[in-house]
């Protein structure tokens, strides 16, 4: 199940940082106003964020398969080999994929595991970074009014 949520949410990933990317090229093109040119920046750091997440759970994705992958030579799973010293890897009995933030982990008998580099380094720190600033962009070209502003009612004393 959750490599078809990986697989899927790769490619939902793909396609949400290319609508992004593309609809922040079209606001830097028409908008002339400083809020405009924000949120057109804010599109063009969240397309690469959401695209460097989607890539990461595609290596994931690519990791639970090969792991849920029964027959011959599956024991111990595949990903897990060559990521520990042979005694720790001779005790892997399941994998977790967690999403935030993204990695997958062999899990081992009597608890604990290890993280693999199933998932590339980068992803994270680069969808985590561009994230921040896309949400920065977002938040600075909101209306002045809007931003912080408290709820007042309709007092006139």
């Amino acid at each position: 199940m959750v490599v078809l949520v990986l697989l899927f949410g790769f490619l939902a990933g793909t396609a949400g940082a290319l609508v992004a990317v593309v609809g922040g090229i079209v606001l830097a093109v028409r908008r002339r106003t400083r809020a405009g040119r924000l949120r057109a920046a804010a599109l063009l750091a969240l397309g690469p964020a959401v695209g460097v997440y989607a890539w990461g759970m595609a290596h994931a994705g690519m990791a639970a398969l090969e792991a849920a992958d029964g027959g011959t030579d599956s024991s111990p799973l595949i990903p897990c080999r060559g990521e520990a010293d042979a005694a720790t890897v001779a005790r892997v009995i399941d994998y977790r994929v967690r999403f935030v933030p993204l990695r997958f982990e062999c899990r081992l008998a009597g608890g604990g595991g290890y993280v693999t580099s199933a998932v590339p380094g980068y992803v994270n720190p680069v969808a985590g970074t561009l994230g921040l600033a896309a949400v920065a962009g977002f938040i600075a070209a909101a209306p002045p009014g809007r931003r912080g502003r408290e709820n007042r009612g309709t007092d006139s004393g």
